[in-house]
C-alpha cells in the first residue's frame, strides 16, 4: 500500500489482515472475469454478493459497485458486467482490481459496528455501536483506548443506549456477546500494533446467538511519522513539581517597583501572601526592589533557586530561559502572553527547546500564575489567597481561572492550589495529577480543560489517581461543530466530545458540565459522606 502511495487497503487486502487477527469476514474470492466470478460463487455457495475492488472507491454503493442476493451462475455473470459498467460510468479513471465475490449472510441478524480511529489527543481508540443506518441516525456509539481488554469490551456492549437490544427484546434471542467482545479486542490490538493504520471500519457486523461476522471491512492508513510526545517518568514529574509547589527560593524575572506592572504585582503578592523562603527580584536596571536586593540575572544570585516567575515581554523570554536553565532552576512560571495563543508557535517552540536542554519544566506560558497555600505561595499577579483547604483547582483559560479564584474567595472555599496552565507548552493536567496524587495537602483535584495535549497519558494517570482521590473535569467546547471529514463511519462518528465523555468515564474521572458544577463538586465531595443504601 505504501509503495503504491495509497491511503486505503483493497477489500482482499483487508480480508488478509482480518484473517491474521481472527476478525471474521465471509468467505470470498477475487474475480477478474465473469467466468472466475461464477467459479468462486459455485465454490462458496449461493446466494452471493458482488463488490467492486478499487483502491480509489471506498464507498462502493455510491458507485453502483455492490449487488446482493445473486442466487445462481447466470445472475453472477450478468452482475459482474453490470458492476464494471456502473463503476466506469461513475469514475472512468478508476483503477479496478477486480470484483469480490462474497458469501451472503442472513440479513435478519442484528447489525452492529466495530471500528477504530486515531485521535490527535488519545491516540488509538476502538469503537462499538449499533450498525447499519442506525449508527448514522442515532450515533449510538462508545469509545475506549486501544488496546482494549475483556472488561473494556464488555463495558462497551453495555455502554450504548441500545444495549438492551443485544440482550434480546420481544422474544428475540440475545446475540453472542463473547463473539463481539473478541472482535472488539482483536480490532483494538490490530490498530495498536500498527501505528500506520489510521482507521478501521467493520460495518455492518451481523451478530446472532451463535456468532458474529463482519460483512464489510475498510482500513485506511497514514504513513507520515507519528508526532513524538515528551513523557518524563512519574518520579521525574513528582520531583520537578515538588520543587515548583514547595520552593525554598523564588526568583521574579522582570520584578519592578512601578505600580501597575505585573512584575510589581507578583513581588507584592509573594511577600503579602506570607511566603517565607528566599525571594530574588531580577531586573538589570535596579539595585533594590520592594526592599530586597535586585540582581541583573538569575545567574548572579549566590544561592540556589527552585522556580523563576517570568514577568517580562515574550521577546525576552528565550534568552532569560537559557539563563534559568544554566542556573539549574527546576521550574519556570511563564505569565507572559505573546506565544502560540497569538500564532507565535516558533517562539514557543524555541522557549520549550531552551528549557528542555536543562530539564526546566514550564508552567504556561500565558497564565495568571499559581497558588499553593501550604507554602503560603502566591506566584501570581492576582491578589493573595489565604483560605487553606484540600481542593486543588486548575484551569487552561485565564478567564475561567479568574472565575475559579472569585468563586473560591466568595465562598471561602479552602484550597490547596489554584493553577493556570495556559498554552500548556510543557506541564499538562497529567503532571498535576501525578503530583497531587501523593500530595498530603490535597484530597480532591478539579480541572478545567479546553483540550488534553496528551489525552492517553492523562487517562493512564487518572485511572490510577481516581481510585485514591476524586478527579473532576470540566471539558470546554462540548458542542460538536462537526466531525472531521472521514472515509469511514467510525471516523465520522468520532465527535470530539463523545470520545472525551467515554474515555474520561472509563478512567474514573467525574465530568462536570458547567463551571458551577466543577466548583460545587470540588467544594462538596471532600465533605459529603459516601451515599449508602439501594435508593441512590
Amino acid at each position: 500500500v505504501k509503495a503504491e502511495d495509497r491511503t486505503a487497503l483493497t477489500a482482499p487486502e483487508c480480508k488478509r489482515v482480518c484473517d491474521a487477527y481472527d476478525i471474521p469476514l465471509p468467505k470470498e474470492g477475487l474475480a477478474n472475469s465473469p467466468v472466475e466470478a461464477v467459479e468462486i460463487a459455485d465454490r462458496i455457495g449461493y446466494p452471493v454478493v458482488l463488490k467492486i475492488v478499487a483502491a480509489d472507491i471506498q464507498h462502493k454503493t455510491e458507485a453502483g459497485g455492490v449487488l446482493v442476493g445473486l442466487a445462481d451462475a447466470a445472475a453472477v455473470a450478468a452482475g459482474y458486467h453490470l458492476i464494471i459498467e456502473s463503476v466506469q460510468a461513475y469514475k472512468p479513471d478508476s483503477t479496478v482490481v477486480g470484483v469480490q465475490v462474497q458469501q451472503m449472510l442472513d440479513s435478519h441478524d442484528q447489525e452492529v459496528i466495530v471500528g477504530a480511529v486515531s485521535d490527535p489527543s488519545f491516540g488509538k481508540l476502538v469503537a462499538f455501536g449499533l450498525g447499519g443506518i442506525l449508527v448514522e441516525v442515532f450515533k449510538d456509539v462508545t469509545f475506549r483506548l486501544a488496546p482494549a481488554n475483556e472488561t473494556d469490551a464488555e463495558s462497551m456492549l453495555d455502554g450504548i443506549q441500545a444495549a438492551e437490544i443485544l440482550r434480546g427484546v420481544r422474544g428475540a434471542e440475545a446475540v453472542d456477546r463473547g463473539a463481539l467482545t473478541r472482535i472488539i479486542i482483536n480490532v483494538s490490538e490490530l490498530i495498536d500494533d500498527f501505528p500506520e493504520i489510521q482507521e478501521i471500519d467493520l460495518n455492518p457486523i451481523l451478530a446472532n446467538p451463535t456468532g458474529a461476522t463482519a460483512v464489510d471491512a475498510l482500513i485506511t492508513v497514514d504513513f507520515s511519522p507519528p508526532k513524538e510526545i515528551y513523557r518524563p517518568t512519574q518520579d521525574q514529574i513528582v520531583s520537578a513539581m515538588t520543587n515548583i509547589m514547595k520552593p525554598k527560593a523564588v526568583a521574579v524575572i522582570g520584578a519592578s517597583d512601578s505600580e501597575g506592572k505585573i512584575g510589581n504585582s507578583v513581588m507584592k503578592n509573594i511577600i503579602n501572601g506570607g511566603y517565607e523562603g528566599e525571594l530574588y527580584p531580577i531586573n538589570p536596571k535596579a539595585d533594590e526592589i520592594l526592599g530586597r536586593k535586585a540582581y541583573k540575572s538569575v545567574k548572579d544570585v549566590p544561592g540556589d533557586i527552585d522556580i523563576a516567575v517570568f514577568a517580562v515581554p515574550a521577546k525576552f523570554c528565550v534568552a532569560a530561559m537559557k539563563e534559568v536553565g544554566e542556573k539549574g532552576i527546576a521550574g519556570a512560571i511563564m505569565i507572559p502572553s505573546g506565544f502560540a495563543e497569538v500564532g507565535e508557535h516558533e517562539l514557543q517552540d524555541e522557549l520549550v527547546a531552551a528549557a528542555r536542554e536543562h530539564d526546566v519544566r514550564i508552567m504556561g506560558p500565558n497564565i495568571y500564575g499559581f497558588y499553593y497555600t501550604p507554602s503560603n505561595l502566591c506566584a501570581t499577579f492576582c491578589t493573595p489567597y489565604d483560605v487553606k483547604g484540600k481542593a486543588a483547582l486548575s484551569s487552561q483559560s485565564g478567564g475561567v481561572g479568574m472565575s475559579i479564584i472569585g468563586f473560591s474567595r466568595s465562598t471561602k472555599m479552602g484550597v490547596s492550589a489554584i493553577i493556570g496552565l495556559g498554552n500548556k507548552s510543557d506541564l499538562d493536567e497529567d503532571d498535576l495529577l501525578a503530583y497531587f496524587e501523593q500530595d498530603e495537602n490535597t484530597d480532591i483535584i478539579a480541572m478545567h480543560a479546553e483540550d488534553l495535549k496528551d489525552g492517553r497519558s492523562f487517562c493512564e494517570v487518572a485511572k490510577r489517581v481516581s481510585k485514591k482521590k476524586p478527579v473532576v473535569m470540566l471539558k470546554a467546547g462540548r458542542t460538536q461543530l462537526g466531525a472531521r471529514a472521514a472515509a469511514s463511519h467510525t471516523g465520522a462518528l468520532a465527535g470530539n466530545d463523545k470520545i472525551y465523555d467515554d474515555i474520561l468515564r472509563a478512567s474514573g474521572v467525574i465530568r462536570a458540565y458547567s463551571l458551577n458544577d466543577l466548583l460545587q463538586f470540588a467544594r462538596g465531595l471532600p465533605v459529603l459522606p459516601t451515599p449508602k443504601g439501594e435508593e441512590i
